[in-house]
């Protein structure tokens, strides 16, 4: 059965092919198996999912960020807006690492690399103090102090090199083998970096900070319907100026690492490459603050330019302006949608079922959001029933079919999967229909988060087909030779 959403819209440019349908999943890597009991690394179990993955038919696997982050675990947090987290290393990763691919490594070893590594280093000598609170010498970058402390303590700054060596070695390899499936990468950016990284301790002049290096003014977002008091993030902000006197060259190099690693790339929080909310760094909540335009359109032009065929994506999620829209649309970056934001009746949702569009990645939920079996079920009757009236005819065919339970979260997944939108994103607690205790993340609650996994177990013997099949009723099984893949 078909549903009406799947059909095109008229398309303007009638000789134009319409581009493929795709889907995928969002995994972090962490939330890979590991039977050592540690979190999910890049081991052979990270091979074995793209195993799964090209066997189900799916062509997307979206990651959370891959940086290195704090003791927090938040991957949108993290000591390094380039390097690799080395929880990703498997326990045998010495076994991977040769003196000749490190020399090669060395040779044309990225620019943040050393003060990556000096970072680490220090902040692990001082039992993990911010770069704020150092000694002078070593928080104002005083070349005596850091020659001195370089010498000192060489190996255990190699280390930190050497590990980045393996880690690019062995993402490099997954990337090669996932392109070579058809499979693309779909890697996610946070707009801002932690105040308490190796970018801003090594470029604070790129920073609205003060002259003892504290920020002046910290990111966030307004209060809304959902908080009182909004989010204070405590990003500090750039100094756009200063970057566009540069012509955004942090920001070129951020891009072109990112483009190594991955064939899509979401932009987090896009609607602050438009205008930012600027609090006061004294202030306790984000309710006293102020919207600051962006140079975005500069930005993006400029990025344009180095990198012609950009393939970025909007995360255009919350309260999005007519600016924000406009910006997105000069560029034709494609948004993104959620259908459990797809019920509240109200006119102009644009996470409704019947508002899709075609550039654009829909989700049934994100990485934020419960997963689609808890939020269900916490929904009172009447609004179930309502759903269920959406959704349940144009599934429950699909469904029987094939063999797949008519129970949540799959009546949303085939929603999904039928809407007009080129791209298709399910996590993986949806597709193992699983509840409330298995999500990744619960904004505002700093504990517990991020450390979810699966286990093999939990893979039905039949998923994989069942899924082929459900994605071939959607036209969503791309030619692999259609495939962007430069190898």
């Amino acid at each position: 059965m078909k549903s009406d959403m799947h059909r095109q819209p008229p398309s303007t440019q009638l000789d134009a092919l319409p581009p493929p349908r795709q889907a995928g999943v969002l995994l972090h890597i962490t939330s890979l198996p590991n039977p050592t009991g540690n979190l999910g690394c890049l081991d052979q179990n990270a091979w074995r999912f793209l195993d799964w993955l090209e066997s189900a038919g799916l062509s997307i696997w979206q990651t959370l960020p891959l940086n290195h982050t704090h003791s927090d675990l938040s991957p949108y947090s993290a000591m390094s807006a380039f390097a690799l987290n080395p929880m990703f290393l498997p326990d045998d990763w010495q076994t991977h690492f040769t003196p000749s691919r490190y020399q090669a490594f060395l040779q044309r070893a990225p620019h943040w690399l050393e003060d990556y590594a000096l970072f680490v280093v220090i902040r692990e000598t001082l039992h993990g103090k911010s770069w704020l609170d150092w000694p002078q010498p070593l928080k104002f970058r005083e070349p005596a102090a850091l020659a001195e402390f370089s010498v000192t303590h060489h190996a255990a700054i190699e280390q930190r090199k050497q590990q980045q060596c393996v880690l690019d070695f062995l993402w490099q390899k997954l990337k090669h083998d996932a392109n070579r499936k058809g499979i693309q990468l779909f890697g996610d950016m946070p707009i801002f970096v932690a105040l308490d990284s190796a970018d801003v301790w090594s470029n604070t002049e790129l920073f609205l900070l003060d002259e003892n290096l504290l920020p002046e003014v910290v990111a966030g977002v307004p209060p809304d319907y959902f908080s009182e008091t909004g989010q204070r993030w405590g990003n500090p902000h750039y100094d756009w100026q200063k970057m566009q006197q540069q012509e955004f060259t942090w920001w070129q190099a951020r891009i072109e690492h990112a483009l190594q690693q991955f064939d899509l790339l979401r932009i987090d929080h896009f609607r602050g490459l438009q205008a930012c909310w600027q609090i006061a760094a004294a202030e306790e909540t984000a309710v006293n603050g102020t919207w600051q335009e962006v140079p975005g359109h500069a930005l993006l032009t400029k990025l344009q330019q180095a990198f012609p065929d950009l393939p970025l994506i909007a995360e255009d999620l919350g309260l999005i302006t007519p600016e924000v829209v406009a910006l997105k649309e000069a560029f034709s970056l494609p948004g993104m949608s959620v259908l459990q934001f797809g019920f509240n009746g109200l006119p102009d949702n644009p996470h409704a079922l019947d508002a899709q569009v075609l550039n654009s990645v829909v989700y049934t939920g994100t990485h934020d959001n419960d997963t689609s079996v808890g939020w269900f079920s916490t929904l009172d009757d009447a609004s179930k029933d309502w759903i269920w009236q959406q959704l349940s005819n144009n599934a429950a065919g699909e469904l029987a079919q094939i063999g797949l339970p008519e129970a949540m979260p799959w009546p949303l997944i085939v929603a999904a999967l039928q809407s007009v939108a080129q791209r298709v994103i399910v996590p993986m607690q949806d597709l193992l229909m699983l509840d409330s205790e298995h999500r990744m993340n619960v904004p505002g609650v700093a504990q517990g988060n991020w450390r979810w996994q699966f286990e093999w177990s939990q893979l039905p013997q039949p998923l994989a087909e069942q899924l082929k099949q459900l994605l071939a009723l959607a036209d969503r099984i791309p030619n692999t030779e259609t495939q962007n893949s430069p190898f």
